[in-house]
């Protein structure tokens, strides 16, 4: 029997990994797309509205998220599990939650680097906290858009490592978080 065969991340963990993995996906796709509308196309400015107010949620689920972490002890890892696997798992989980952070943070500065605010679906207005700046929207830009795609690299390497527990190693790596 597998060691981990009995531990489950508990109900909000998984929700939050989830929930956030299905929204992060969705905002790394909307980017790309919205990134390459004209200035002048209809839903160009919609299009980069919701990708920043859904990056303000995330922004704040992340934080909860966290918090949560930070107040809960994650699962162990198994202990068939190589030492070069052990590393790349903590390393893995680094860059993701790096990439989370840096993601909204360079995103508000390359949209308040103008000196408005960023408004959230309409309900409030994230206050721009940075003096008006021209250059900052295009070195952040850069920045965001490295990062997102540091952020896929490290989504595909997390689930390649998750299916690759599932499918040859037959552990229960997968079956806890789902």
């Amino acid at each position: 029997m597998n060691t981990l065969d009995g531990f489950r991340f508990d109900w909000v963990a998984r929700c939050l990994h989830w929930g956030m993995a299905i929204l992060l996906l969705a905002m790394v796709g909307w980017g790309f797309y919205a990134a390459r509308l004209n200035f002048y196309d209809p839903l160009y400015h919609r299009a980069l509205s919701w990708h920043r107010s859904l990056g303000v949620l995330l922004f704040g689920i992340l934080l909860l998220r966290i918090v949560w972490r930070l107040l809960h002890r994650p699962a162990p890892l198994p202990d068939h599990m190589p030492a070069w696997e052990r590393h790349a798992a903590h390393w893995v989980q680094w860059a993701l939650y790096l990439c989370m952070v840096l993601l909204p943070v360079t995103g508000y500065a390359i949209s308040t680097a103008d000196g408005r605010g960023v408004d959230v679906f309409g309900w409030w207005e994230l206050p721009a906290w940075l003096p008006p700046d021209k250059g900052r929207e295009t070195w952040m830009g850069t920045t965001h858009w490295i990062v997102s795609i540091l952020f896929c690299l490290s989504v595909i390497m997390h689930v390649t490592a998750a299916l690759k527990h599932h499918f040859v190693d037959r552990d229960a790596i997968l079956r806890r978080m789902w």
